[in-house]
């Protein structure tokens, strides 16, 4: 059957942000004392605070985290948020999937403030149907959450009618809990073989290139 619907996620898939991420999650942890090498946060990039810090830092309870997190956050906002830029052809591939009759959705672990900016940074607010924040879930991705909610907002479409965009493992990963087939892009900065192992179904450099090649790409059916 065709495919009726995209979730997109959005750091590292249709902005260039994770570099950003990985600077303010180790200004975060610095404040406590906490040193990690750029790689080994940047390996967690994709997850919320609610999956991200556990995996770093197993020992703190969930108040320790969700400062942390808050941390994050603030120093994010404050320093890099205004300079994240749209990667070349979001608009476009957004544009063009709306124009096909699908229905656009932004699926994403950003905060909802930072969902709201990226969605006029991305002019796209005419073109998505739905969007969902770290706010509406109780877990982040991996966890099936954030993706679950997506498919009730747009009425619980069976998942082989929707496919997912996204640049992580945590992605593909929660796509998969769904029964939801992902493609990756390469632009978030991870490897082939992680990507491969997580489900993608298909792997582009970067939304540019899956939009060159849309008519033979999974989003096409």
């Amino acid at each position: 059957m065709a495919i009726t619907a995209v979730l997109f996620d959005i750091d590292g898939t249709l902005v260039d942000s994770n570099d950003h991420h990985v600077i303010a999650w180790e200004e975060a942890f610095a404040g406590i004392g906490a040193r990690f090498d750029r790689q080994t946060i940047h390996d967690q990039i994709g997850k919320g605070t609610d999956m991200l810090v556990p995996t770093l830092l197993p020992d703190l309870d969930e108040e320790e985290q969700a400062a942390l997190g808050e941390t994050h956050g603030k120093v994010f906002k404050a320093r890099f948020l205004n300079e994240v830029k749209p990667f070349p052809g979001a608009h476009d591939l957004l544009r063009r999937v709306h124009a096909a009759g699908l229905r656009v959705v932004l699926a994403s672990s950003a905060s909802e403030q930072e969902l709201d900016h990226y969605l006029d940074l991305l002019d796209a607010r005419e073109l998505v149907a739905e969007t969902t924040s770290a706010d509406d879930v109780e877990n982040t991705k991996p966890a099936p959450d954030i993706f679950a909610t997506a498919l009730k907002k747009i009425g619980s479409l069976p998942p082989h009618e929707v496919i997912v965009v996204g640049d992580t493992p945590y992605d593909l990963e929660a796509a998969a809990k769904c029964g939801i087939a992902a493609v990756a892009v390469r632009s978030g900065g991870f490897a082939d073989d992680a990507l491969t192992r997580a489900g993608a179904v298909a792997i582009y450099d970067d939304v540019a290139a899956l939009l060159r090649d849309y008519d033979r790409s999974p989003l096409a059916g």
